[in-house]
């Protein structure tokens, strides 16, 4: 039983290792597509969905808002909500791009190098493709903000990892 399940361990790992890059090659993409859009589309954009968490608390907490509530205090958040999107789509990006590394050895200082390097020079790319698009221009601040989402989701990947190295992916030979 041992060595069939090395061997479908091992089988795995041939076919599944160089597919763990096509989440990341996809978060880009969909970054990309983002990016593209112009100033107005962009902006309203997240103006809808500070409107949706808003109208979503307001449910939740049972206030009745009226619609000019609604609309002062989605003015209010608007601003947060799109450096929040900032982060949440380079935690992604960092999630996706950490993971492939890990997988193939990438690890402590290294890993948060390499794919720190890459996720914080992939955001300023970004940035720069921005400065094409009408209404749009780059910031540095934004890639900032990105970095922030860098971070974490490279802390995040060191963390499930080495949890799993300790408990369910340990060597087999460790098991008695």
């Amino acid at each position: 039983m041992k060595y069939i399940l090395l061997f479908i361990k091992k089988t795995l790992r041939l076919v599944l290792k160089p597919l763990s890059f096509v989440p990341a090659l996809f978060v880009m993409y969909m970054i990309f597509q983002l990016s593209e859009q112009n100033g107005i589309t962009s902006s309203q954009l997240s103006y809808k969905v500070s409107v949706k968490i808003v109208t979503v608390t307001d449910k939740v907490l049972d206030k009745d808002f009226s619609e000019e509530q609604i609309e002062h205090y989605a003015d209010r958040i608007h601003h947060y909500v799109r450096k929040l999107g900032h982060v949440t789509e380079y935690f992604i990006l960092a999630v996706t791009v950490a993971f492939p590394l890990y997988v193939y050895g990438v690890r402590g200082f290294a890993l948060m190098v390499v794919a720190g390097i890459f996720c914080v020079g992939f955001a300023a790319f970004d940035e720069y493709h921005q400065s094409f698009v009408a209404g749009r221009g780059p910031s540095s601040r934004d890639v900032a903000i990105d970095s922030i989402g860098i971070f974490i989701g490279i802390v995040l990947v060191r963390i499930v990892g080495w949890a799993g190295r300790k408990t369910i992916f340990r060597p087999l030979s460790n098991h008695k």
